[in-house]
């Protein structure tokens, strides 16, 4: 479902997607990995081919498939397998000549990090005027910012606004797979990126955003809530950590489940997301993994308390969709970056 929801946003194809699962054999380990990452080979080979003959656009369309399909062969393969790392190379290597050869063209950029770099892709909005009002994305654990590259683009780039897509500690493939039990300060390495678009003189230094998408919006939560140069986060307002803090606490005291009201109103007048300072827009879906009457009676309190807070909802009869919204993202999509475009706007008024 992850790889076929893709096709709509370029990802995939559909015929692609049928076909590596129709040759894919359930009594054979393997066939996952041979099945994906021949399909990852053959659109790689035909980006090739393309931009060798000066067919940019069907280059850029393959090398786009080709990392999407690499990322999706990886996925069944044991953490010690050394297939893991070449497949991700392969992937951040398609990533790295979307990116490059995209019109205009986009740019591979680091940031310092401890005894390393942190990588990103810049992507500018086309015919943009300067200075460009930016979306910075993160991702959760577990995940890459490759990834972002066929899910918010199209969102984004349409309505004037450039993208960071960035890796945070822990999240390259070195660092995961070692496991390093050190905590990772995303929120130092979130303001460390925002240190990076502030030194740039085509960036609107009022018009910073901050999406955190899946699991990462505990992330865009944490980044938020220490810096305060973004005029816009669409985040999980910090309800992931006030989930973790309550069942915790629920353990101990052999109780099940949240708690009462007054229990989450307690929680979250110590939320991660109480220094926040810009308006948030905390969006799931009907069936999403966290309790509707949850998040809506969080969100209602820190609204109280005087977080310029809004809550969306998306309903089962409007997306048809499973948990985290897996197989259709497109309704979200249009209504995260309409809503970021809208507060953006607003600092220019």
């Amino acid at each position: 479902m992850r790889v076929l929801r893709a096709a709509q946003e370029g990802g995939s194809t559909v015929s692609e997607c049928f076909l590596a699962a129709e040759r894919i054999n359930p009594r054979d380990d393997e066939s996952w990995y041979r099945e994906w990452h021949s399909a990852a080979d053959t659109n790689r080979d035909r980006a090739a081919e393309a931009l060798t003959s000066g067919r940019i656009p069907t280059a850029l369309s393959n090398w786009l498939r080709a990392a999407n399909y690499y990322r999706t062969a990886q996925v069944m393969l044991a953490c010690s397998d050394p297939r893991q790392g070449a497949a991700i190379a392969l992937m951040q290597d398609c990533a790295r000549l979307y990116v490059q050869h995209a019109t205009p063209a986009g740019e591979v950029v680091e940031i310092p990090w401890r005894d390393g770099v942190l990588q990103g892709y810049f992507v500018p909005a086309p015919r943009a005027t300067r200075p460009l009002p930016v979306v910075l994305c993160v991702v959760g654990q577990g995940h890459y910012k490759e990834e972002h590259l066929h899910r918010v683009p199209s969102y984004a780039l349409d309505r004037g606004l450039s993208l960071l897509l960035v890796d945070l500690p822990g999240q390259s493939y070195s660092q995961e797979m070692i496991g390093s039990p050190c905590r990772y300060e995303v929120e130092t390495a979130i303001s460390g990126w925002v240190d990076f678009l502030a030194d740039r003189s085509d960036i609107d230094q009022e018009r910073i955003a901050i999406f955190g998408d899946g699991l990462g919006a505990a992330f865009a939560t944490r980044g938020a809530n220490l810096d305060d140069r973004f005029a816009a986060a669409v985040c999980d307002a910090g309800i992931w950590e006030l989930h973790e803090r309550a069942f915790i606490a629920s353990r101990i005291s052999g109780r099940a489940g949240l708690g009462c009201p007054s229990e989450i109103e307690g929680f979250n007048s110590s939320s991660v997301a109480a220094n926040i300072k810009c308006p948030v827009l905390v969006a799931m879906g009907e069936r999403d993994w966290l309790d509707v009457d949850h998040v809506t009676e969080c969100c209602r309190v820190m609204k109280q308390n005087g977080l310029d807070i809004e809550l969306k909802i998306f309903r089962a009869s409007e997306t048809v969709a499973p948990p985290a919204q897996i197989d259709i993202p497109t309704v979200g999509n249009e209504f995260i970056f309409d809503w970021i475009v809208d507060r953006l706007d607003s600092r220019t008024k």
